[in-house]
């Protein structure tokens, strides 16, 4: 009895939201012009905004956290929504650097999300177009990452004043990606349960275009999986065939997925690297492990891979006459993104348009993309985009070009979901690199970061005030994108997020990288305080 009061309760407060929701766009449906001065509103207090959003993005920058590792970048993105009036739920599946961050009440609930993580080895001066590290062999943001949360903060704290003002019910919910380089955390999110009441997320993704798009976005799907063989220790010198070699195991499972490759789909992407190699050559070496990312276009071919990659270690470990265990330490669904968001998101991109470009910005991009390609011919260095991107259409995920991944596909099978990417890096670059790190602390982020709060408040903007465009997305959702696919996680229930990744590699470099965390109380911005003139190139 009690559990049907309490769905019948869930029911009726669903249908009085609702009731709410369209009895408040009733009341200011006068005209389209409410939403069209709302919106000049949010343009103009963004644009109000542009120091905080340089000082969060150089912040970030400065911090360069790998994944798991982000707690600094998570209790300064804490302590500002805090002051701001969020509450905040922390350690969400158990990851002690994640968290969500909620305002507001009542339907809709509009989850907003970005990634926080950096890139091994990446460090390198902002604005500086060659390799220059800030400290050496250190993480930096060689993708962009630190851009944004605060991209995000800055347009829900535009929206927010509003709401509060106009009384517009809804609740606004923000979250990281932890870990997204090792695909580590949505999955987890998603079956603990976080998402279960959200109606539809917009999740940033730093860009050198300006646009977002629908359907399959052409990315893949995959298993991040680790594989540890045990033999027996020996001399290699004086008692080697008493010895199984863990390492020999992790070799020939390598070469036995290498020659598989052969007879894999084009559209398969698999990696790998040997985290442990034993300790020293004259000892047999007892233990060893190999990491892999196996990737496809669709959830079967992925699993299909994975089992073919487990088979080929059995294998391995046979022939060695050693034991193999494997642990899943990420995964993701190939992305599926919706058409009513992305339509209405992209008719508020064009109306920001792209960021003004000074001859400064232009030089940078130019002189490092000269860097990254010497010996191109002049016209192979583009610049920065001046105009937006065309509206991305789907792809064809039974054959089409492969590539990376992002774990947001977990979210968007299970919510209407839409990427927007902001133009805040440098065309031509190889990513994940630190040469991608370049713009990131500079005026380009900083613009970027602005042009697509806009557009994002807007957006938000468009999903409070018109149940509608819900509804469209929610149809879609139903109707197209899960009509004939259903959502199976790739992760069990018994899997737990790797945090204990990074970990040691940010424990060696995080006190030299201390002495270099950005002071806005003392310097206008981080180029300022590492002493960079903008831009400085070579001659």
């Amino acid at each position: 009895m009690a559990n049907f009061l309490f769905r019948y309760r869930v029911i009726f407060l669903g249908v009085f939201s609702m009731i709410n929701i369209s009895c408040f766009a009733q009341k200011n449906k006068n005209s389209s012009a409410k939403i069209t001065e709302w919106k000049a509103e949010l343009v103009k207090e963004i644009d109000q905004q542009q120091k905080s959003a340089q000082e969060m993005v150089d912040m970030i920058f400065s911090f360069a956290e790998l994944g798991f590792q982000e707690y600094e970048t998570a209790a300064y993105l804490k302590s500002i929504l805090r002051k701001n009036g969020f509450s905040i739920d922390s350690n969400i599946s158990g990851i002690p650097t994640a968290w969500i961050a909620k305002w507001g009440s009542g339907k809709p609930v509009i989850a907003i999300g970005s990634d926080i993580d950096c890139i091994p080895k990446a460090s390198q001066k902002p604005g500086v177009a060659y390799h220059d590290p800030i400290v050496e062999g250190a993480p930096g943001h060689g993708e962009g990452h630190n851009s944004g949360e605060p991209l995000n903060i800055i347009s829900v704290l535009a929206l927010k004043k509003i709401m509060e003002r106009e009384k517009i019910p809804g609740t606004l919910m923000i979250w990281p990606g932890v870990a997204e380089e090792q695909l580590g955390t949505k999955a987890y999110y998603i079956r603990d349960g976080y998402f279960k009441d959200v109606d539809a997320c917009i999740f940033t993704h730093v860009g050198n275009t300006f646009t977002t798009g629908y359907g399959d976005n052409g990315y893949t799907g995959l298993v991040s999986v680790k594989f540890n063989f045990s033999g027996q220790a020996a001399h290699a010198a004086g008692d080697p065939w008493r010895g199984k070699s863990a390492l020999d195991a992790v070799e020939l499972m390598n070469t036995g997925w290498n020659y598989h490759r052969e007879h894999m789909e084009l559209t398969q992407r698999s990696h790998y690297v040997i985290t442990d190699g034993g300790d020293q050559p004259n000892v047999v070496p007892s233990k060893a492990s190999v990491w892999y990312f196996i990737r496809d276009r669709t959830y079967p071919k992925i699993m299909k891979n994975y089992q073919d990659c487990i088979k080929i270690a059995e294998s391995a470990a046979a022939m060695t006459g050693t034991t193999v265990s494997y642990e899943v330490l990420g995964s993701a669904w190939p992305g599926h993104l919706n058409k009513p968001i992305a339509e209405a998101m992209y008719e508020n991109i064009k109306q920001v348009g792209m960021p003004v470009w000074t001859r400064e910005d232009q030089e940078l991009a130019v002189a490092i993309q000269k860097e990254m390609r010497s010996g191109m011919p002049s016209d192979s260095f583009p610049g920065l985009a001046k105009t937006v991107s065309p509206l991305l259409l789907p792809f064809d995920p039974s054959f089409s070009a492969s590539g990376g991944s992002d774990d947001i596909g977990d979210i968007s099978w299970n919510i209407p979901t839409v990427v927007l990417l902001y133009p805040a890096n440098i065309p031509a670059l190889p990513g994940h690199h630190w040469s991608n790190a370049v713009a990131m602390a500079t005026p380009i982020a900083h613009k970027g970061v602005i042009a697509g709060a806009k557009a994002e408040a807007m957006t938000l903007l468009d999903l409070f005030m018109n149940p509608a465009l819900i509804n469209s997305a929610k149809t879609y959702f139903k109707d197209v994108q899960t009509k004939d696919i259903k959502y199976t996680a790739i992760i069990s229930a018994k899997d737990k997020p790797a945090t204990f990744l990074n970990k040691k590699i940010m424990e060696e470099f995080r006190p030299e990288m201390k002495k270099y965390y950005y002071d806005p109380a003392k310097y206008a911005n981080y180029l300022e305080q590492l002493g960079i003139k903008y831009p400085t190139i070579k001659n």
